[in-house]
């Protein structure tokens, strides 16, 4: 496996390339993908988004985008992507001071992975990472209360609802308001 790679018992979440484009479009960007996430997108922002990914990936403190792929059946390779998973710093001019720059967590998965906990797999191999090889000490995740299914995966994770750090975010509608913050400490 090359640098950047995680591997997890089913999937293989790699560093983000250009060749993920027609799969972001036609997988990703979908309405029912990108219903908590302001909707969907150009293609221009679309493709604009990864190529921040790719540049970030690499870039000091930079934010990790992968690409998350399933494992084929005789060994590491990997043929069919289902989704992303990464860590980023909270950015949103909304949040309050005490999240801004924070580590986040956050994941999407195309439509037909859903329900098949590769999400849930795929976040705690990120997780890992994030208090293993990088050393930060919480992350944080986001959502709306109208996002019942990252909020099950929040529970599931371990992650522990913050109602102080909550926001208004102008740039999700109303019924992805207010945004709700949840945190998750390094283990002991």
């Amino acid at each position: 496996m090359g640098e950047g790679v995680l591997v997890t018992e089913r999937l293989i979440l790699r560093p983000p390339v250009a060749e993920d484009l027609p799969w972001l479009l036609a997988a990703m960007n979908t309405e029912p993908v990108m219903r908590h996430l302001a909707g969907v997108r150009s293609a221009q922002e679309v493709e604009e988004g990864l190529a921040a990914d790719i540049a970030a990936f690499t870039a000091p403190d930079g934010h990790c985008r992968w690409t998350v792929w399933l494992r084929d059946a005789g060994g590491d390779r990997g043929e069919t992507r289902v989704g992303r998973v990464g860590l980023f710093h909270v950015r949103s001019r909304a949040a309050p001071p005490a999240l801004q720059g924070q580590r986040e967590i956050g994941w999407t998965f195309a439509q037909a992975h859903w329900g098949k906990g590769y999400a849930t797999e795929a976040a705690t191999g990120a997780l890992g990472f994030a208090f293993g090889s990088l050393g930060v000490p919480c992350l944080y995740a986001q959502t709306s209360t109208s996002n019942l299914g990252s909020t099950r995966m929040m529970h599931r994770l371990g992650f522990t609802f913050r109602p102080e750090l909550g926001y208004v975010d102008p740039d999700y509608p109303p019924e992805d308001n207010p945004t709700t913050v949840w945190s998750l400490d390094a283990p002991a």
